[in-house]
């Protein structure tokens, strides 16, 4: 019996209520058990009852808490309770083979394959979890296990960059040799655990150690363009590596941040997870425009990478369809990527002052903080002979004021008032939809944000005198 467990279970309100009202014998495993050890709230508890069909439990549960009752997968009798909360819930299954040392075995990690009796405190550790987990050690149970299921082997590497826990040489192993197999899986498993994987803490070592085992190349194909990007009078690392960087960076720049920005970071806002899970993402993808850009002049050899940023943006959509990204998530990434360097063109140009901050605002709106955070990370990742540390922290040092102007403003801040819309500009024009109209509209509002245009008669006369 674990008393620290055992005082988890009671301290846990919905799984204290359960072994209260409930007698049959039910196991609490994986995660959940996982998080209690960590001292993490968790909210997503699996359960496994033996004496009992899971679909008739799963029932009375809803029942009891008024949640609602959903089949997850009647094939292998998973059934999930939501909470009326909507924040918890609970996936209640039978052990594989009525066996609970089967079902345990059959897992893909040690740590996840560790059992708690919500009861009577027993625990069930058949392949030495609680010990690795102590260890801070990621071990396989077996490599027929991800054989069964190639999506195991993205797991090691989710876990790795939420624990921080070292990878064990032969799991390590087992990744290498199977790496071609990451072509099975559902594209949408994929991007939930890559999504999952961003949000950890150590999404650059995960990202690594994914290339070490050629899983990376299998996901991410321009991989393979990045690396042949050589270091240059700007960056003292080849492509690959400072993506990579630029993730490390972005992860310690989160961290030290002030409380306002990390809020902001932590919204979910599209996708289901983190808009810093998502930023880190397109820190990893931030250059990947500049392999079809790169050129040398010769007379230099000064390395040019012309327009690289509209390039990647427009490589974006392609490569995150092709793993079930939301339209939502593609849309920001590609934004990011597009004004990956507009902080930091904002803070460097001759005329920088409060209108240019204020237009950078207007024009960013609620990606302001992530464009600037990403500006950051590119800053310390590109460390090449040329940049010194006093163009570093001047620029740094830039980049913080524009986020404090931006946190002090937004408080009063109101959005551009909508003078005119595409109805009321083809009823001026007498046109019909059309490209044209199209870049009317976009001229309108870049004239708004430079306070060129700024009541409905300055928005009629400068479609009037739009000139494409």
């Amino acid at each position: 019996m674990n008393t620290r467990l055992i005082s988890k279970i009671k301290k846990d309100e919905i799984l204290n209520s359960i072994s209260s009202h409930f007698r049959n014998k039910i196991y609490l495993v994986g995660g959940a058990v996982r998080d209690m050890l960590l001292d993490r709230a968790t909210f997503d508890r699996d359960l496994i009852v033996t004496d009992e069909e899971a679909s008739v439990f799963a029932k009375d549960i809803a029942d009891y808490f008024q949640g609602k009752y959903i089949p997850l997968d009647e094939g292998n009798k998973i059934y999930r309770v939501v909470l009326p909360d909507k924040l918890n819930f609970i996936d209640i299954t039978n052990p594989i083979e009525n066996s609970m040392e089967k079902d345990l075995t059959r897992r893909d990690l040690t740590i996840n394959a560790v059992a708690l009796d919500i009861n009577t405190g027993e625990i069930l550790d058949y392949t030495g979890g609680l010990k690795d987990f102590e260890n801070k050690i990621i071990k396989g149970i077996s490599e027929e296990n991800f054989i069964d299921d190639p999506l195991r082997l993205l797991r090691i590497f989710r876990f790795h960059s939420i624990l921080g826990f070292k990878i064990d040489s032969s799991l390590m192993n087992i990744a290498k040799n199977h790496s071609k197999m990451m072509d099975n899986p559902a594209r949408e498993r994929v991007e939930y655990e890559l999504m999952k994987l961003f949000g950890g803490k150590y999404a650059h070592s995960a990202l690594s150690k994914m290339d070490e085992c050629g899983i990376l190349e299998k996901l991410f194909p321009f991989v393979k363009e990045l690396k042949q990007v050589t270091p240059n009078a700007h960056h003292h690392l080849d492509l690959f590596n400072h993506s990579i960087e630029t993730v490390k960076q972005l992860e310690l720049l989160y961290e030290n941040s002030r409380s306002e920005v990390k809020n902001h970071l932590e919204r979910v806002d599209f996708g289901g997870f983190s808009r810093l899970a998502h930023l880190k993402l397109a820190c990893f993808v931030h250059d990947i425009g500049k392999f079809s850009t790169w050129t040398i002049e010769e007379d230099t050899n000064r390395h040019r990478f012309i327009k690289h940023d509209d390039v990647g943006a427009k490589m974006v959509p392609s490569i995150l369809k092709n793993l079930a990204f939301s339209n939502k998530q593609i849309e920001y990434i590609k934004l990011i990527v597009k004004k990956h360097m507009y902080a930091t063109m904002v803070v460097s140009s001759p005329d920088y002052s409060e209108k240019t901050m204020m237009r950078y605002i207007r024009k960013m709106e609620d990606n302001s903080i992530d464009a600037i955070m990403i500006a950051k990370a590119d800053r310390l990742s590109a460390l090449g002979p040329e940049i010194t540390d006093e163009i570093v922290e001047k620029n740094l040092s830039l980049l913080d004021d524009l986020t404090n102007f931006y946190i002090k403003t937004l408080e009063t801040l109101k959005p551009l008032p909508k003078l005119l819309d595409g109805n009321d500009v083809m009823k001026i024009l007498n046109i019909s939809p059309s490209p044209q109209l199209g870049r009317i509209m976009n001229a309108l509002h870049e004239a708004q944000i430079n306070s060129e245009v700024l009541t409905k008669e300055d928005a009629i006369n400068f479609v009037q005198n739009f000139q494409a």
